[in-house]
């Protein structure tokens, strides 16, 4: 398999070969009532009745963003909201998950827990199952989210959109909840929702239906300067010293979007990883035996492992070719944090590339226990783009059952190259056909 284009080199002839419709093109969900966006119905009235009765309560309230533009978006559209409906400022906290940790682990529920909320309100950070998000039979919580997930907290109030196509982002969703709140809220907060959707969609996105008109936001903010608030705010959490607080603050007290881009913090956060980046992106990728998955090691106490996966994405080329996975061995000690994006070639074919079935799928290949140690940080988020946090041991049992490096089998005649084998070799039990049985 050859490369196409270096992920700094011109590349236009190879992105022309590749149509691709604009995300908000998918077909959307119907049911009697009509479209299901940004999710169920009736998922959205309890969220907007779970955040009146936390505003008439006038009780503790903790909100709990995930780390990033569109999560920290949608904890800002909430605090502005519940301030807008009468809820006391000093009621109102923020609880930050911290470097390679997540809500359910035992130091985060204890820590939710110290700060005595009586109503929680979680945001964006990746659903799974489990016991309510805090000890306290008494507090209530909401969960809203987007990733791919049929299990949720007990106890909790539901609000997601990963069966909703086109799946919405958190902030997206939260905007659409409490925009119907107050009249003040689709002005005040268009640019956020606007900033968190594109941190996670991209800056291509058309915004077109079901997604909302956003004529009006973009008159008053560029799209040039929601983009470029998305990667100031995306910065610091992306740093060695994970400073989600700053990107936090600074979102929460600009009342414009301008004003983030003069935050000395931020820019100099944005500095640092723009340095790692270029320092990491040059890693020459290998390939699984099949040709279907692109890794890439690397080895970075910052977290830029997605940005590099999505650079390489849109420059790797190949028939084979469906997703590139990038590794990083440095982000958490004794852990690899891995991050996936579908190959932009592989985009549009038929079946869709299924990034968490086929990680799985590869994982199933073992005949021992690895699927149970691997653990549920394993294949999480999208079907388009995912990742987990795993053992190193683990990882490097995935990557030898994916054959990663190993040259392609030799066909009649003597060997080929990569290209032409993926092509011309017909072999029943190949890992692809067994991804398209699963």
């Amino acid at each position: 398999m050859k490369r196409k284009a270096s992920p700094n080199g011109d590349s236009q002839s190879a992105r022309k070969t590749v149509k691709l419709d604009d995300y908000c093109s998918v077909p959307p969900r119907l049911d009697e009532e009509g479209i299901v966006w940004p999710a169920p119905n009736s998922q959205m009235a309890a969220a907007r009745a779970f955040l009146r009765e936390c505003s008439t309560a006038q009780q503790k309230t903790l909100i709990v963003p995930d780390k990033d533009a569109d999560g920290l978006s949608s904890g800002v559209i909430i605090h502005r909201t519940l301030a807008k409906l009468g809820l006391r400022p000093d009621l109102l906290d923020v609880h930050l998950v911290q470097k390679g940790c997540n809500i359910h682990d035992d130091f985060e529920r204890e820590k939710m827990l110290e700060k005595h909320p009586k109503f929680v309100i979680v945001l964006d950070q990746g659903s799974r199952g489990g016991p309510p998000v805090i000890d306290d039979r008494d507090a209530k919580c909401i969960v809203i989210d987007h990733h791919l997930s049929d299990d949720f907290p007990q106890d909790a109030v539901v609000v997601s959109a990963c069966h909703c196509p086109p799946v919405a982002t958190t902030s997206l969703i939260t905007y659409e909840i409490c925009k119907e709140l107050h009249p003040d809220i689709a002005r005040e907060c268009g640019h956020l929702c606007a900033i968190g959707t594109h941190g996670d969609l991209g800056n291509s996105l058309k915004w077109l239906p079901p997604f909302p008109d956003m004529t009006e936001t973009f008159k008053t903010h560029t799209k040039k300067l929601i983009n470029d608030c998305v990667s100031y705010i995306n910065a610091p959490r992306r740093t060695g010293t994970y400073d989600v607080s700053t990107a936090w603050t600074a979102l929460l007290s600009a009342q414009d979007p301008k004003e983030i881009m003069t935050n000395k913090r931020l820019a100099t956060a944005r500095a640092e990883i723009n340095a790692e980046v270029e320092k990491c992106t040059h890693t020459p990728p290998k390939f699984s035996k099949d040709g279907t998955i692109a890794v890439l090691k690397i080895s970075s106490s910052s977290q830029v492992h997605p940005v590099i996966a999505t650079r390489w994405a849109s420059h790797l080329k190949s028939k084979a070719l469906e997703i590139v996975l990038v590794a990083n061995y440095g982000y958490l000690p004794g852990k690899v944090n891995f991050s996936c994006r579908i190959a932009r070639c592989a985009r549009g074919r038929e079946p869709p590339v299924n990034i968490i079935a086929s990680l799985k799928a590869v994982a199933e290949l073992d005949e021992g226990d690895l699927v149970k140690r691997l653990g549920e940080s394993f294949a999480r988020g999208h079907k388009e783009a995912s990742g987990g946090i795993v053992g190193t041991a683990e990882f490097e049992e995935l990557m030898r059952l994916l054959k990663v490096g190993e040259a392609p089998d030799k066909i009649e005649g003597g060997k080929v190259s990569r290209k032409k084998e993926v092509v011309k070799v017909v072999q029943k039990n190949t890992l692809s056909n067994y991804f398209v049985k699963k």
